[in-house]
């Protein structure tokens, strides 16, 4: 799994590639969510646009990441979901947690709007 982190206007976007299991998938996200956290970035969308499989402990390590942001008063999103973690997060709720989007400008503008 590989990480890219690029910004727009003032949004944090983290472009997730490969697999989200268990081990090494898992825990650099889990760094790297951190790590941007610890730098003082307030908006953070996760983009899994090509992300090609997740297990349950990735799923684990989003809710982790968001858990994380929210207790420090970061707010963080999804972007682009796949049909496969569409499901799996419908299956498991975690719909309802996360505030998904499936185009950037949207999901960007969202902070925006919320000032």
């Amino acid at each position: 799994m590989t990480i890219q982190i690029r910004e727009k206007d003032d949004v944090t976007i983290l472009d997730v590639s490969g697999r989200i299991t268990l081990g090494e998938g898992s825990v650099v996200l889990r760094d790297r969510v951190r790590d941007e956290i610890a730098l003082g970035k307030q908006r953070i969308v996760i983009n899994l646009a090509d992300v090609n499989y997740i297990d349950s402990s990735g799923l684990g390590e989003l809710t982790s990441a968001f858990t994380t942001a929210k207790n420090r008063g970061v707010t963080l999103k999804l972007l682009n979901l796949t049909k496969r973690i569409h499901e799996l997060m419908q299956i498991t709720k975690l719909y309802t947690v996360f505030d998904v989007y499936d185009d950037e400008g949207t999901a960007v503008e969202s902070f925006l709007n919320a000032k």
